[in-house]
């Protein structure tokens, strides 16, 4: 097993089982080389086969056989139409795992991969047009959710595998799906080793290199993006300075941290973006926005929440998760009368409103406003609030200066928030606490 920087503390091995020919062999080679914890064995249920809940009364008992214990998970419902059956059990398998290792109090998850899975991997992702995170295949070790993920066999061939599991008279599982030749990696078993014996070894020896290119790349768009950009923006104006493929990882790994963006979206903004350009597009889970020189991420839906109701009568945090952030209220001068703030309208602009922004100055177009105070295009859309009498406050621009309540009499503010700067200020009131 692997070191990592990571120390661990949970009082448990477990080892995924699914009571094939590996992960027996590993099993049986845990249970007799780990001292001083329990080990366990997961199962997870698929309900793919008819044999499924016969498997998972034998992987139940040679776990009991071997002096591990057992815990077993079903999943609940199937893959949406056109979704693949495979990534669909992934999917489910990994999430099952999780939380039975967690459940049962280890931190350490063993996993039968072998080099042929590795160079299967490689080889797959390779034909998908697959960037070097997808041909970097599986790593040997990963602490993902406060669990490592670890394949201490990667580097081994599968027949020495199975010698090791003849030696010991070991019995195992053989699953009929193996030889379904609708799933590309069975296809891969039955024409590919059989052509080219020797292949494994070098596809997996790529992965290795390939491993160390993606590493190398995340360590210079780290040290690229610590003068790029800010959680917020990045410098598109700095990064069109650098050499494409170097520009490219970088936008890469900034998007990495809001998204899982496609390669035709990582392309489309540096094709599209020149200096001056102010545009958006669309991405998985919001829209990308260039504004001044700078890349912006706004998350959530392009279109505004419907009008709504609130009561901001009351100081504290008003979450507003439809809009990306919050109103913040508290006891400050200039503010707005507490009675103005019980009934008020939520909504978005529709075009044609005027704000004032201090008592001595004079209402101006709310498109104007913005525009003076920079706020990028896709801030400018609201939340706005409404009482009977007119505007109160924009977000991003403050309150309406003719909202204010007199010198004397009690008052309110009233500030809008972002996420980010919502968590940050949740952020700074724990550490206060």
């Amino acid at each position: 097993m692997a070191d990592s920087a990571t120390p661990r503390t949970g009082d448990a091995v477990a080892v995924a089982f699914s009571g094939g020919l590996d992960s027996t062999a590993l099993l049986h080679a845990v249970t007799r080389a780990v001292t001083g914890q329990r080990v366990i064995a997961l199962h997870v249920h698929h309900g793919l086969q008819p044999q499924a809940d016969a498997w998972a009364a034998h992987c139940e008992r040679i776990a009991r056989q071997l002096g591990a214990g057992f815990a077993c998970t079903r999943l609940s419902g199937s893959p949406a139409r056109g979704d693949s059956v495979e990534a669909w059990a992934r999917a489910g398998r990994h999430r099952a795992l999780h939380d039975m290792a967690l459940a049962a109090g280890a931190d350490l998850l063993l996993l039968a991969h072998h080099r042929q899975d590795q160079a299967e991997t490689f080889l797959l992702q390779a034909l998908r047009g697959a960037g070097t995170a997808g041909l970097a295949g599986m790593p040997r070790q990963q602490w993902r959710d406060g669990l490592c993920w670890a394949r201490p066999w990667l580097d081994h061939p599968r027949d020495l595998i199975r010698a090791y599991a003849e030696q010991h008279g070991l019995r195992w599982i053989e699953d009929p799906s193996n030889a379904d030749t609708r799933f590309a990696r069975n296809r891969l078993r039955q024409t590919l080793w059989p052509a080219f014996p020797g292949a494994e070894a070098g596809l997996a020896q790529a992965a290795r290199w390939v491993q160390q290119a993606d590493e190398l790349a995340a360590e210079v768009a780290a040290a690229d993006l610590a003068s790029l950009s800010t959680p917020e923006r990045l410098d598109l104006a700095a990064l069109s300075r650098l050499l494409p493929a170097r520009a490219s990882n970088a936008l890469r790994a900034w998007l990495a941290r809001h998204m899982a963006a496609p390669a035709s979206l990582v392309e489309r903004l540096r094709t599209e973006w020149h200096p001056g350009t102010t545009a958006s597009w669309p991405a998985p889970g919001g829209a990308l926005h260039a504004y001044r020189g700078g890349l912006f991420w706004a998350p959530g839906s392009c279109e505004p929440p419907p009008p709504s109701a609130i009561d901001l009568s009351r100081p504290g945090l008003h979450s507003q998760p439809g809009w990306q952030g919050a109103w913040l209220v508290e006891p400050a001068s200039p503010g707005i009368p507490p009675a103005r703030l019980a009934r008020l309208t939520q909504r978005a602009r529709a075009g044609g409103e005027q704000f004032q922004r201090a008592p001595a100055s004079v209402p101006r177009s709310l498109k104007k406003a913005c525009q003076e105070a920079g706020l990028p295009p896709w801030r400018r859309g609201g939340p706005l609030l409404f009482d009977e009498a007119g505007l109160i406050a924009v977000a991003g621009l403050g309150m309406d200066a003719r909202a204010f309540a007199e010198k004397d009499a009690p008052q309110l503010a009233v500030r809008w928030q972002e996420d980010s700067a919502l968590l940050q200020s949740e952020g700074e009131a724990r550490v206060a606490a």
